[in-house]
């Protein structure tokens, strides 16, 4: 670990915070959805327009089961939309590669992760998918995924700021407003910034182009930069290249490094401030907020401190590993020169904090350590900042969780923001935790015995087990990033990781939606002298140790069969 990582990371945090704080204030007013926002009268007649021209009754609100009907249904339909364009896209226009139609299987795992807000991709997109798929389907879900998940974290803050109502808004209402006001025009901003550094918008032919020695690259083209705004906004992750955020015309420079960085926590950051202004104590999107953070550190030092030591098997052929002025040092195997290790394991950390998935450097490449670290920010559930809207409802649900715990240990009815949580939303809270760890851990299982499974390794050993555990960590918490050793594009993967992709998407969404529905039905109680405070350092730490502790319980098994492993391995 070195000082100018340690600066590059207080830079980031103060810079986010700066950030996030009026977004914060913004995200509130587009939430509560009580008139037309100050200076955007304008965009509230188009709103208006846009629910009249769908026939959406937008004053009409919705219980949970209505909400999350509409929600699955839009999801769905979302699902056949994009596979039928990849297999289509042979005879559609924007095609001047003349790309053929992309497989069954491959089209449905791609549909599936794209709309689930995963963004797994088997594929290489430059080879695969043609500029209107890229554009109409992909970056169509990338807005339409994320706008879902800020709907339901919208429908849960309501239901602990409502006092007795059957109702948690209306989703079709969330997911335009969400789109509308936020995505949309940071979308754009984030693009204009990204061109400005580099990043390539066009709807041009590959280009042959002369190399240095005298031979021949073909340089993909392509409408970029409007791609990759969206895809770390909305932290989806789908790269337009097959190389992702390492590839000079997705990430070009230091600075484009860092803008997308930023992009990718700005939102789930903004929402904890949001959170605290909806439900009227400013406090508690702090003290979430603050948990984030604490664990985000731990986990950015400690792959800081894995890629930053020297190789052991370098070392021993006597390669400088050391940093400084010439060079970043450390393990710069998978990483790029113009990151350093510093950049690109920051990234490492941002990403998977994030149910993101863009990458700036090979995760296969990382020391044993430094690969533990996204394998437990992804297993922890992604609450950690998370996706856009379910890494706040998903730390609200283990908050939820920790009030459970803490009201056993002191004997009281457990309440937060003064709503009881009782056995119905224990029960939902549990489904909503357990999910995705029954995915990931059946699916790695099936995977390690199937021929199917162990045909796709290609690093026998420790680190083939790693490469499959990794896989269904980051489909079924809706990730997207890889070790990409592992050959997933077959049939086999592709259904597998579809499976798991969808189930750990909606299969936490529908008990956090139900969850929602019940408190919103329940009385806001006021606070007394024998409330508990979760806006502190002893709820902010309690709220920590629920999430590493649920997180160890789960994976440490698996964890100790493949990257501790490997470790001891490496280092004897």
């Amino acid at each position: 670990m070195t000082t100018p990582s340690l600066i590059l990371l207080g830079a980031f945090l103060l810079v986010l915070l700066a950030l996030a704080w009026p977004l914060g204030a913004f995200l509130a007013r587009v939430g509560e959805g009580d008139g037309p926002i100050r200076g955007l009268g304008w965009l509230h007649r188009f709103e208006g327009a846009l629910y009249r021209a769908a026939g959406v009754p937008a004053d009409r609100t919705m219980g949970w089961q209505a909400y999350a009907t509409a929600l699955i249904v839009f999801n769905a339909l979302g699902t056949l939309f994009v596979y039928a364009v990849q297999r289509l896209q042979g005879w559609l226009p924007l095609n001047p590669q003349s790309l053929p139609g992309v497989s069954p299987d491959s089209s449905f795992n791609t549909a599936v992760s794209f709309v689930a807000n995963t963004n797994w991709q088997g594929y290489a997109g430059e080879q695969t998918m043609s500029y209107l798929t890229q554009m109409v389907a992909l970056a169509g879900q990338n807005f339409f995924s994320a706008a879902t998940g800020i709907a339901v974290v919208f429908a849960l803050i309501r239901a602990f700021a409502a006092r007795a109502t059957g109702s948690i808004g209306n989703f079709w209402v969330d997911a335009t407003r969400a789109t509308l006001y936020v995505l949309l025009p940071l979308s754009l901003l984030l693009a204009v910034l990204l061109m400005s550094q580099g990043v390539i918008q066009n709807f041009d032919a590959y280009r042959a182009v002369a190399t240095l020695e005298g031979g021949v690259q073909t340089l993909a083209m392509g409408p970029v930069a409007s791609q990759e705004a969206i895809k770390l906004l909305g932290t989806n992750g789908g790269g337009f290249f097959n190389a992702n955020s390492a590839h000079p015309f997705e990430n070009p420079t230091a600075l484009s490094n860092f803008i997308e960085l930023l992009a990718i926590f700005l939102i789930p950051a903004a929402l904890c401030f949001a959170f605290g202004r909806m439900v009227g104590d400013i406090r508690q999107g702090w003290a979430v907020l603050a948990a984030m953070t604490v664990v985000f550190v731990l986990m950015t030092l400690a792959v800081f401190a894995a890629e930053q030591a020297a190789h052991p098997a370098l070392q021993a052929l006597g390669v400088d590993q050391a940093a400084g002025a010439l060079q970043s040092g450390g393990n710069m195997e998978g990483k790029e020169t113009r990151f350093g290790v510093k950049g690109s394991a920051l990234f490492v950390a941002v990403t998977t904090a994030a149910s993101c998935g863009a990458v700036n450097a090979m995760h296969d490449s990382l020391m044993p350590l430094g690969g533990a670290v996204p394998l437990l920010l992804m297993q922890f559930g992604e609450v950690i900042f998370g996706g856009v809207g379910s890494g706040l409802y998903g730390m609200l649900v283990f908050a939820i969780l920790a009030v459970f715990i803490a009201g056993l240990m002191i004997g009281r009815t457990p309440e937060y923001l003064g709503k009881k949580i009782g056995p119905y939303e224990m029960k939902m809270t549990s489904i909503a935790i357990l999910v995705t760890p029954l995915l990931v851990l059946s699916g790695t299982a099936v995977a390690v015995v199937a021929e199917a499974g162990t045909a796709g390794i290609a690093n026998p050993g420790a680190h083939g087990f790693s490469e499959i555990l990794y896989a269904f960590s980051s489909a079924a918490n809706n990730n997207g990033s890889a070790f990409a050793g592992l050959s997933a594009n077959t049939p086999f993967f592709n259904t597998m990781l579809a499976i798991a992709m969808w189930f750990g998407r909606f299969g936490v969404i529908v008990p956090v939606l139900a969850i929602a529905g019940s408190l919103a039905g329940k009385a806001r109680l006021p606070v007394t002298a024998g409330t508990m405070p979760t806006h502190g350092a002893l709820f902010v730490t309690l709220l920590i140790g629920v999430v590493l502790l649920v997180g160890v319980l789960n994976y440490v098994p698996a964890l100790a069969l493949g990257p501790v492993v490997e470790h001891l391995q490496l280092f004897h």
